[in-house]
């Protein structure tokens, strides 16, 4: 029996590894007056951060900023957005090791800290991750690790096996069970926290999230909702609906983003080639889609009543830029090839003046024209902390295809 078997299995090995090496020679060459414009763009960040650090109080994380009241809105470490602005830090530090900002990021961190511990949201992937992990990927640090993982433990808590997810939000009706497809962005965290301590709890938990969004969030065209209401009993799906959406059948572009992103992830932390398929099937639904302007800057919802005149939501397309230059890796060459020249193009966009802040201007911000919750009338067509993060993500990783192995 063994005989038979070893081979066939040595075999599906070799070409598995024929295929990943295959695509690893995917070989994109980044635009010389590109790069050009990221290098500016950081230098006019590390300067606009220094300038939003001085909007903000001691214990205070900066939220918006609203150009019609000229106000700038804050929040505290748990609004689930805190990460961001350390991790921006973090990222913009790594670029020129500006010391000022890795001061303020310091002191952010201390008073980001204690959330290690709070039980009561599914965002402790934003918001400790893309901040303490960002600052243990740069300077590891007993500390740094051991709140990620006191991070990924509390977490873990608002997974129920008979659904299979991580809770979202929490209601008021015991017996719903609210997901978010937002949560995708979160199992990175639990994939870090497996790799770190070895315990395979965290990884499975991560991996049944995703296997059971995908089953339920997704519509046939790979379009998702925004939200599915389980019963907490049973698991049965009770609704599928959306919160932030135009309507519960429509594609709320910045979901659209999310799940691009996460399902790239999922690819990457465990070479399952569903998940690669399902985030090019994803990619497909967003770069096919007839209401996709061409600078490729989404309306805030792909099914918006008012387009052409709907607004646009700049943090959809620095999410899915970033996303897309990381699946382009992974993907054959026609595919690859058409990830990246979309993100080259969002990126020039963002880039632009359209998009791109003067300086000491918005706030502090780098980009204007966000949409954060437009039904709820929350966060409309302000600047937003985590489309700077993306949007800084997003640069980063196009530079690195400059950089010669």
């Amino acid at each position: 029996m063994k005989s038979r078997i070893l081979p066939v299995v040595f075999c599906a090995f070799l070409l598995s590894v024929f295929s990943l090496n295959l695509f690893a020679q995917n070989t994109f060459k980044p635009q010389k007056e590109l790069l050009s414009t990221i290098k500016k763009n950081i230098k006019d960040a590390d300067n606009q951060y220094k300038f939003l650090a001085q909007q903000i109080g001691p214990q205070e994380f900066p939220k918006t900023y609203h150009p019609d009241t000229k106000k700038q809105e804050n929040s505290n470490s748990d609004w689930w957005c805190s990460g961001f602005y350390p991790g921006s830090l973090l990222y913009l530090y790594e670029q020129d090791h500006d010391q000022q900002l890795l001061t303020e990021a310091n002191r952010i961190l201390g008073v980001l800290a204690k959330e290690q511990f709070n039980t009561h949201t599914h965002d402790l992937g934003f918001m400790m991750y893309c901040s303490f992990g960002n600052a243990n990927r740069i300077e590891p640090n007993p500390e740094y690790k051991q709140i990620l993982i006191n991070s990924a433990k509390s977490l873990s808590t608002r997974f129920n096996p008979t659904v299979g997810c991580i809770k979202s939000w929490d209601s008021k009706n015991p017996s719903d069970y609210l997901v978010i497809i937002d949560n995708m962005m979160n199992l990175e965290l639990l994939f870090w926290a497996t790799h770190e301590t070895g315990d395979s709890s965290y990884y499975k938990i991560a991996v049944t999230h995703a296997n059971t969004t995908m089953k339920n969030h997704f519509r046939p065209d790979y379009s998702s909702y925004h939200v599915i209401n389980y019963d907490a009993q049973t698991g049965a799906v009770k609704e599928k609906k959306t919160a932030q959406g135009f309507a519960n059948e429509s594609a709320w572009a910045r979901g659209q983003a999310w799940g691009l992103y996460g399902y790239t992830v999922m690819y990457r932390e465990t070479k399952d080639k569903k998940y690669l398929e399902q985030a090019q099937n994803i990619a497909r639904f967003i770069l096919t889609n007839p209401n996709l302007p061409a600078d490729k800057i989404p309306y805030w919802d792909y099914n918006a009543n008012n387009i052409p005149n709907a607004l646009k939501d700049a943090s959809a397309a620095a999410i899915a830029a970033s996303a897309l230059l990381e699946l382009c890796r992974y993907a054959d060459n026609n595919k690859g090839q058409e990830y990246f020249t979309t993100a080259e193009t969002i990126l020039k966009t963002l880039s632009s003046p359209a998009y791109k802040a003067p300086a000491r201007t918005n706030g502090g911000f780098i980009l204007e024209h966000s949409v954060g919750h437009l039904p709820g009338g929350t966060e409309v067509n302000v600047p937003l902390t985590y489309a700077d993060y993306y949007f800084i993500e997003a640069m980063k990783r196009y530079q690195a295809f400059g950089v010669k192995n």
